[in-house]
């Protein structure tokens, strides 16, 4: 693993057991993604793509195999640990937002600093700093309901990026958008992975979205298809279900905390300390 590693993972398996039956999400995956990558993750439904974002994400362990961010081994971090680790290594970009409704954009930007410690006025001028930079300097005051589809997704972003993250984990951040808006926050992601060097890590359907990104790797069944299958694949445009990917095995549902789920939100918390981040964000 190079020292230039966010997230390495060796061997990586994930097994859901579900009313006696073993389900294999993830099998044998090797996956690094280093400071400055820009990644497509593509495959079909059910293919264990959304498993595999969620443990690159540090939002579950896997069953066996070693995943490590910045060096350090999952395995050895209790949940507290992780939870630090996810959040200051990892910013989430969810498909449908995840805003708090009642809350205007600077305080869900500010969300994840509530878990850092910081104070009102310094939640404040970070989260001010991060709408600016995503172009919504005049929109701190609007909650989602007042913006844009277009918009919220930036605030999402302004909200992955406040906490300056090594790595951006998007969730299909273009599905619930129409084309111009979806054009736009790809063009943002661009541009932030570029004056910034953060790592970009996108999950979509779109051969459209990923051929925009550096390095395209794609799941069938839990595993990694080889390179040159994803070259092919590249030069053909088949990525999808209906070309070389072939059919994939239906995944479980993520249990009750586990990968994959648009809910998780920014920085995944008990009930009683999102209950309290919600209010002091909103304050």
């Amino acid at each position: 693993m190079g020292a230039s590693a966010v997230v390495a993972a060796s061997g990586v398996t994930k097994v859901y057991r579900l009313d006696g039956v073993e389900v294999r999400a993830l099998d044998g995956v090797d996956l690094v993604v280093e400071r400055g990558d820009s990644l497509a993750i593509m495959g079909p439904s059910g293919s264990g793509k959304s498993t595999l974002l969620g443990l690159l994400g540090g939002l579950d362990r896997p069953t066996t195999g070693s995943l490590a961010f910045q060096g350090r081994d999952v395995a050895t971090l209790s949940d507290d640990e992780l939870a630090q680790v996810r959040n200051q290594v990892v910013g989430f970009v969810f498909q449908s937002f995840q805003l708090l409704p009642r809350t205007p954009a600077v305080g869900n930007v500010g969300l994840p600093l509530v878990y850092r410690g910081l104070g009102r006025a310094e939640r404040r001028r970070l989260a001010v700093q991060a709408l600016e930079s995503v172009g919504l300097g005049h929109r701190l005051g609007h909650r989602p309901s007042q913006l844009s589809g277009g918009e919220q997704q930036r605030v999402a972003i302004a909200r992955a990026l406040v906490t300056e993250p090594a790595m951006l984990l998007a969730d299909e951040p273009t599905g619930n958008l129409d084309s111009r808006s979806g054009e736009e926050v790809l063009e943002l992601l661009a541009r932030l992975h570029d004056e910034r060097g953060v790592a970009v890590v996108v999950v979509t359907h779109d051969p459209g979205v990923a051929e925009r990104f550096g390095r395209v790797v794609v799941v069938r069944d839990g595993r990694l298809a080889p390179e040159e299958e994803v070259a092919r694949s590249a030069a053909t445009g088949r990525y999808g279900p209906l070309g070389t990917l072939g059919r994939s095995q239906p995944q479980p549902p993520a249990p009750d905390g586990g990968p994959g789920r648009e809910q998780a939100g920014p920085q995944v918390a008990a009930p009683d300390e999102k209950t309290r981040a919600q209010r002091e964000a909103s304050g």
